[in-house]
């Protein structure tokens, strides 16, 4: 009698379902966290659901922005710290909706690796939703996608996707910015989410590993400080829009720095005049600046060199716009003023403290 032989199983080809089902049981009660107006259900549904009316707007345009983080990745990887990197994913879409004058409504993700690990898994989701609730939106779904033989090792990548909503009247940049409006620059929390093929290789250069102390934060490991979540700057944004009217563009300072997002916001008859000395530049940059031997203008184009988020006000409420601002929190320097446009959209003054 032939031996009777068992088929292949779905695991066995290297997808565990019941991982999958572990770890969405384990994310539940932070999702839920993110609840907000328009958004109470539960994940695990074919799709999320959003109720726009109960969200307060009475003729809203939907502003929507998708990211990663880039090879921080790889760094959050190597240093063995999964629980912050989806913060860096939440920030990366939801900045670039507030700099239109969108409120952040809800986000998704999508988390692919070759081999699920639910506790990994459940810090990186957590990690999103902290991100999701610094912004004021709802996690309403996402894909976990284990594909074996599509990563090396522990490797994963991250995609996330926000939609947002401003009343159509209130949607940014105006129309109005002039000669004269003052740029308002508002501190980043480190080196944010961009350039970090650059660092990867300066580290490299330096010959320290994630596990040393880092040269320019106290007590910290270096991976630990890299690894400084990018700043959500939604909710301070949205009190000063709302609380002064005096906005009139806002830059998100991501890849291309200062000369490729500041222009961004500007009509094509303005520059932004630049007043680097204005810049409290943080450590980081200082050090990987000397570490790598990095050229000014090349730390600029790469980095934001301690400004996460540039503002046009106009300068008769620089003032007001800065002090609601503050209050909520942020750290604002006067870093310049919209001058007739030139060769450039961004002209320099003065120079960095590198």
């Amino acid at each position: 009698m032939a031996e009777h032989k068992t088929g292949l199983t779905y695991a066995e080809a290297g997808v565990d379902i019941d991982a999958g089902n572990l770890m969405v049981e384990k994310i539940k009660p932070l999702v839920r966290a993110t609840r907000r107006p328009g958004a109470d259900g539960e994940i695990g549904g074919f799709g999320g659901l959003f109720d726009l009316r109960a969200a307060g707007f009475s003729d809203p345009v939907l502003v929507a922005a998708n990211d990663g983080v880039g090879t921080k990745l790889k760094i959050a990887i190597d240093a063995g710290k999964h629980d912050t990197i989806g913060i860096d994913l939440v920030a990366m879409c939801v900045n670039d909706l507030v700099v239109q004058g969108a409120e952040p409504l809800f986000f998704l993700d999508y988390f692919a690796t070759g081999k699920l690990d639910p506790e990994q898994g459940a810090a990186i989701v957590g990690g999103i939703a902290r991100g999701c609730r610094q912004a004021g939106c709802a996690l309403i779904g996402g894909e976990t996608a284990e594909m074996p033989g599509m990563y090396h090792g522990n490797d994963y990548d991250l995609a996330g996707f926000a939609v947002g909503a401003a009343e159509r009247d209130q949607l940014l940049p105006t129309d109005d910015i002039i000669e004269g409006d003052v740029l308002l620059g508002l501190a980043s929390s480190g080196v944010h989410s961009n350039g970090f093929s650059l660092v990867r290789r300066i580290v490299e250069k330096s010959g320290l590993s994630w596990s040393d102390k880092a040269p320019f934060a106290h007590g910290e490991a270096l991976g630990e400080a890299l690894l400084e979540p990018t700043r959500i700057y939604v909710k301070s944004i949205l009190k000063a829009i709302r609380g002064t009217h005096g906005i009139k563009a806002l830059a998100h300072i991501t890849g291309g720095g200062f000369p490729d997002n500041i222009p961004r916001v500007l009509p094509k008859d303005f520059s932004a005049e630049l007043d680097l000395d204005a810049i409290d530049v943080p450590p980081v940059f200082t050090w990987l600046a000397k570490t790598g031997n990095v050229a000014p203008d090349e730390m600029m184009r790469t980095f934001n060199c301690g400004i996460g988020m540039v503002i046009v006000v106009a300068s008769g409420q620089a003032a007001q716009v800065a002090a609601v601002l503050q209050e909520a929190g942020e750290t604002v320097m006067s870093v310049g003023r919209i001058v007739p446009r030139r060769d450039t959209g961004v002209i320099y003054r003065g120079s960095l403290d590198l």
